[in-house]
């Protein structure tokens, strides 16, 4: 990609510029803000770091490449984490000074800035980014701070200290080279716990040379100290650089002769941005009418939700019946306009949504899915954060479900933490667009499906299943780590989507990456005595986005009081008054048909797998009144199995002290050649629940499902995915 460069004089933002042409990016031009007045070194902004900015106008010269300058006429106005449009903010003359670079070099598609750690500048970034079409490259981002430190000195980054502020540092540092005091601050590091490379503000610098200045370096000839605090503790002192001039290199160029454009010919240029506030590049959201006055109709859905008990809870919303292969537009919207029509009736919106499940049939249209998806959800319409989501094509046409299934988790608060980098970094793949890498609510951190994503390169680990395997585990690691957790011990239940692309044998290479991923790191957390292994559930599935193998989607439970919580338990025996749970006898051999992992009294969940030789066993343990006796066989086989699920679910939940009404999510895998249409299993599983909301008090009159029921070509509990049906399971009283 072509990009402009923000520029701060920093170390910082030179070596992103660097790490942005490591991955192959071409730096085109630079961008600068200053202070309205010359003679003011340093604003009261949290954006911009402007002392040295009399330097900054000789970057162009030395890189040979177009600055474009703007003098801040905002303030900080919105001081909320998330951005949004503010008329007189200081982010706005970034927008201006941007949108500038691209009417003059329509090709720049991508802007770099040297943030590390700070989220305020990040979202800030990436709202602007958004709103002119540009993807923001953010490379230094979640780096190890010492790593860079040295990475940056190594690579022949010569920057100076201009400014102190933090205890160890004082007025005898300002205008040291920064290898002369790498060992001092990472000794003050361990005494104070600075940061390093002065993200909390303890430091800043200028970058009088580096590889990037090809043409000369910068010599400052002329300077005076300026002490803003002399607190004998914690001084605050800067440079306020009176002259200086270029140190030009032998055979320099400021030209680059093989182009012919903006670039080449404006080369070593400046471009003062004198634009004022306008308000027609304000955005406007499309109404959702003009969208569906396409369509003539929009079709009949059919809908499931999870629990009686609207606090958190699920929906799931299909088509049925809708022409398969044709209508995937139409379905999605159909789906999600009945879902936002649900929220409305409960006094929620799409701001209550903590996770979707977006099911489709087809791949291959994933981008038009996208386009409706984005039409309705948006980071205007989420002002707490934009839900995660994982996206999968199953057979869903096949079995009447429609082109699209849609589940959302819905809650009826709004506290949730959203975790959603919009930047091409080397910390996790990027998230460009209305949904983010993980959603913590009420301690459970429900994480979006990761692909084996190179995250700097945004493409697919070369290598096969097993490498994509292990970096969609890295990817997930690192997310976690944003919440000081890790899936190897927070884990609750692992969703690993297979595609059917993949051999047998690399499945089983597959679990075994897991399996190993999972002992490694658990040995690396302190406190962690590894009493449990996560749930983990493989699911075998058409294709995954982006043509990738593997996906990985995990939900971590994370304590508040930071302890590991998770416990793997059995079913209980049976008390004596309760031999049998809705006609099946208690047996210890059904603990092998299921897992379950609880946090007492606050998530219990399990996955309860129906293999073909269960099927049997099952078929002839029922009570065979209880099955539709003008059925044929094979129906009958799958209302005992319907039935045995209720029975199993029941207990596994009473025995942990849950209710019915504390599921928050009941979904089933079924094989898509089990039966011809999944209606004909939506109404046998509905008879054996509202048989048993007959039977017992502890289920309410079932008036619609309150189970998904998804075709998958295959599913279970390890990489041979040979159940007939997989029920997972998930309760919680948080």
């Amino acid at each position: 990609m072509k990009v402009v460069a923000l520029v701060s004089g920093g170390k910082d933002s030179c070596f992103a510029m660097m790490k942005c042409m490591d991955y192959g990016h071409e730096i085109v031009a630079l961008a600068n803000l200053m202070p309205v007045d010359d003679s003011v070194d340093e604003l009261d902004s949290y954006m911009y770091q402007t002392v040295g900015h009399q330097i900054v106008i000789g970057y162009a010269e030395c890189m040979g490449l177009p600055l474009f300058r703007r003098r801040i006429q905002g303030s900080t106005r919105n001081q909320q984490l998330s951005y949004r449009i503010t008329p007189g903010d200081e982010v706005e003359d970034l927008f201006i000074l941007l949108q500038e670079v691209k009417q003059q070099i329509p090709s720049v598609t991508a802007v770099s800035s040297g943030a590390i750690a700070s989220d305020y500048q990040r979202l800030r970034v990436e709202s602007i980014c958004a709103r002119l079409g540009l993807v923001s490259l953010a490379y230094l981002w979640k780096e190890d701070q010492a790593f860079l430190l040295d990475e940056m000195i190594r690579r022949g980054i010569v920057a100076v200290i201009i400014k102190v502020a933090a205890m160890g540092l004082n007025q005898k540092h300002l205008g040291q080279e920064l290898v002369d005091l790498q060992s001092y601050l990472l000794q003050m590091k361990e005494l104070y716990g600075i940061n390093v490379c002065g993200e909390g503000g303890e430091y800043e610098t200028l970058t009088l040379d580096c590889p990037l200045f090809k043409n000369a370096r910068i010599v400052i000839d002329k300077f005076e100290v300026v002490l803003h605090s002399p607190d004998s503790i914690a001084p605050v002192g800067i440079i306020h650089p009176l002259a200086f001039h270029l140190e030009h290199r032998k055979d320099s160029s400021c030209t680059d002769k093989e182009n012919n454009d903006f670039t080449s010919e404006k080369a070593g240029s400046v471009f003062h941005v004198k634009k004022e506030f306008l308000p027609n590049y304000l955005e406007k959201c499309k109404s959702m009418d003009a969208v569906f006055d396409r369509f003539d109709t929009i079709e009949q859905v059919k809908m499931s939700i999870s629990t009686c008990k609207r606090d958190t809870f699920s929906i799931g919303c299909w088509v049925p019946n809708s022409t398969p292969f044709e209508g995937l537009q139409k379905d999605l919207m159909s789906v999600l306009h009945a879902i936002e029509l649900q929220l409305l009736k409960d006094d929620l919106d799409w701001a209550h949504v903590l996770y979707i499940h977006l099911y489709i049939s087809d791949m291959k249209q994933f981008g038009l899915a996208n386009d409706v998806y984005v039409s309705f959800i948006s980071e205007k319409k989420c002002s707490f954060g934009v839900p995660s989501r994982s996206t999968i094509e199953l057979p869903i046409a096949e079995l009447g479900l429609g082109d699209a299934y849609v589940e959302v988790l819905v809650s009826t608060d709004q506290c949730k933490r959203v975790l959603h980098v919009q930047s091409i970094s080397c910390w996790a793949p990027s998230c460009i667009g209305p949904y983010s890498q993980a959603t913590l609510h009420r301690e459970v951190l429900y994480m979006a499906g990761q692909l084996g994503l190179d995250p700097p390169t945004m493409l697919l680990q070369p290598g096969g299943p097993a490498a994509e395997m292990d970096q969609a585990l890295l990817n997930c690691e690192a997310v976690a780590n944003c919440f000081k957790s890790s899936i190897a011990t927070s884990a609750i239940i692992i969703i690993v989507y297979c595609s059917t692309s993949i051999s047998s044998f690399e499945m089983a290479e597959i679990q075994n990456r897991m399996e190993y991923f999972l002992k490694h790191h658990s040995t690396h957390h302190d406190g962690f005595l590894g009493a449990y292994n996560p749930i983990v559930l493989y699911v075998l599935v058409p294709n995954l986005p982006k043509g990738a193998l593997v996906e990985v989607k995990p939900t971590l439970h994370l304590a508040d009081n930071g302890k590991y919580g998770v416990q793997s338990v059995l079913l209980k025996a049976p008390a004596p008054d309760k031999p049998n749970y809705f006609g099946f006898k208690c047996s210890d051999g059904h603990n092998s048909y299921c897992r379950i992992n609880v946090v007492p009294d606050k998530i219990c969940v399990a996955l309860i797998s129906v293999t073909k030789d269960h099927a049997g066993s099952i078929y002839f343990e029922a009570d065979h009144d209880l099955l539709c006796l003008h059925c044929d066989k094979s129906h009958k086989h799958i209302k005992a199995i319907a039935l045995f699920f209720t029975g199993l679910i029941d207990k596994i939940i009473s025995d942990n002290g849950f209710s019915w009404q504390d599921i928050k999510n009941l979904r089933f895998y079924f094989l898509n050649d089990l039966v011809s249409s999944a209606d004909l299993l939506f109404s046998i599983f509905s008879e054996a629940f509202s048989e048993f909301a007959d039977s017992s008090s502890k289920l309410k009159a079932i008036y619609e499902p309150l189970f998904n029921l998804l075709p998958v070509l295959g599913s279970g509990r390890s990489s041979s995915m040979d159940d007939l049906i997989t029920c997972e399971v998930f309760a919680s009283k948080l």
